[in-house]
Order: C-alpha cells, then sequence, then structure tokens
C-alpha cells in the first residue's frame, strides 16, 4: 500500500469519491458459474471469498460502513452489485442488467435499496443497463453502450440521472471491451486511467487520460474511495504509475474475481 500527503488528494475528498456508505453481496457457492467471455482456469470459491472478504475489509478501513447482503445462489453473479443499480446522495436506481442470466437480480436488492434510500427510481420500458457501463465524473455520468448496454436503455437512464440532478452523455464502448468501466476508472476528478483503446474517447473531453502501461489493461478497472485508489494487487506497474504521481493507493487481490470477468468497481454500491 502507498500513501501520500499531496494536498490535491485532500481536495478531492469533496470530488465524487468522498463515500460514507456501500452496499454489497456475499459471493453464493453458484459464483464460480459467473458469466465469462473467454478460457482461462476456474475460479475457486475459497479465493472467491476472500477477496471478497478482502474488499469488504478494505472499504471499512477507509471509513464506510458497509452493509452485505446475504448471497444469491440462484444467480451466480448477484455479488457484482453494482451491475443492478447505481446509488448517489439524491436516491438510487434499479437497472436491468443485459446478461438474460441476471434479468431477475434487481428484484433482491429493490427492498434493501428502499431501506437505505428516500428515492428509488427504476429504469422500466425497453433497454438494458449494466452498472459496470456507467462512469461518474465530477460534472458528469457517461454512460457506456456495450453488449449489455444499449441505446434505449442509455437513453432511458439519461431521464432518471437527470431526475436526481445529474447530467449524462452517451458514449461507446470500444469492441472487445465488456464494460465502459472495463477499460478505464477514475484516478481523480481530473484524471482518467484508461486502456489504449479508450485514448481518444470524445467524452474524456477535459480530462487528463493517462494510459495503462503495456501488458496491464486490466488494471483499468481501479476504484477511487476517499483519497484512496483500490487497484488489482498484480498490476505493479499501474501501482508505480500512481506511485510517482503521489496518489494514494491500496492494492487487493482479484485474481479469482477476474476469472469471471470482473473488477474492482462492480462488488460494491457507493454513495
Amino acid at each position: 500500500m502507498a500513501r501520500s500527503g499531496h494536498p490535491d488528494y485532500a481536495r478531492d475528498m469533496t470530488a465524487p469519491f468522498a463515500f460514507t456508505h456501500a452496499l454489497c453481496r456475499t459471493p453464493a457457492p453458484s459464483a464460480v458459474n459467473g458469466i465469462r467471455a473467454g478460457g482461462g482456469p476456474d475460479p475457486e470459491l475459497a479465493g472467491i471469498m476472500a477477496e471478497h472478504a478482502a474488499y469488504v475489509a478494505a472499504l471499512r478501513e477507509l471509513g464506510l460502513t458497509v452493509d452485505v447482503l446475504p448471497p444469491l445462489d440462484a444467480f451466480p453473479d448477484a455479488l457484482f452489485v453494482e451491475d443492478v443499480a447505481l446509488t448517489f446522495a439524491e436516491g438510487a436506481i434499479l437497472l436491468r442488467p443485459g446478461a438474460p442470466s441476471r434479468a431477475g437480480e434487481a428484484a433482491h436488492i429493490r427492498a434493501a435499496l428502499a431501506e437505505r434510500h428516500g428515492r428509488v427510481l427504476e429504469l422500466a420500458g425497453p433497454g438494458h443497463v449494466d452498472g459496470g457501463d456507467v462512469l461518474r465524473l465530477a460534472d458528469r455520468v457517461i454512460i457506456g453502450l456495450s453488449d449489455r448496454t444499449d441505446r434505449a436503455g442509455a437513453e432511458t437512464l439519461t431521464a432518471l440521472l437527470g431526475d436526481l440532478g445529474y447530467r449524462a452523455q452517451i458514449a461507446q464502448t470500444p469492441p472487445g471491451v465488456l464494460h465502459f468501466k472495463t477499460g478505464c476508472g477514475l484516478i481523480d476528478d481530473r484524471t482518467v486511467l484508461a486502456v489504449p483503446a479508450m485514448r481518444d474517447c470524445p467524452e474524456f473531453a477535459g480530462l487528463e487520460v493517462v494510459l495503462t502501461p503495456m501488458g496491464e489493461e486490466g488494471a483499468a478497472n481501479i476504484l477511487r474511495v476517499r483519497d484512496t485508489v483500490l487497484i488489482g494487487a498484480r498490476w505493479l506497474a499501474t501501482q508505480a504509475l500512481l506511485a510517482a504521481r503521489g496518489v494514494p493507493f491500496r492494492a487487493l487481490p482479484t485474481d479469482q474475481i477476474a476469472r469471471i470477468d470482473a473488477g474492482l468497481s462492480c462488488m460494491s454500491l457507493r454513495w
């Protein structure tokens, strides 16, 4: 873990990272059968459980109140709660994930969101959106079109975000990038870490774009929480990049969840 007393990062506590709460879900035994796009070794349940526990512990150590929902064995990907909802201080939005196997997940988190948010909106009508395609910036929200998020869903979500006071832009996720946030994550409110394929994303106008080092494209799904960036432990070159910029970071194990096409941002809802 690296830390810095850089004054910019104290100021950035007012950016969209000053979370106080998070909602997670315990992995079910079925998590080893989560959606995966390619080959590679199968995940191990003990490893998934350990990585999830380390993640929850890190959020708590960073000062967040973290509630952990019970597992849902009927939904192998249910531990990735970010794909089924968005949470803000102003309210929550229930989404409609694009993968058919995840169609019923939102119903199982509705009550938990209603207990914690005075206002819960819902993506209704045609279209689908995965939360992994939604990147919140300091001044706007980017919705990436992908295999899991279509234009009809993105346009409906744009209207719902407007109801909560947020401006949205619709972007195109490059081919080969599963979710928009698979390929990018915020270092701070002015800087985005992105894979080379997203270097020229027009929606990044006004931001500094820092590219992932060669061979570490998987590092792009970082998660900024308060003054600390969470990053996968195996991405050593990217950690060195953050350290050189004076960015506080904490390295977490992600080897097992990566085997089911997941990363750091998708394991929690934060507000």
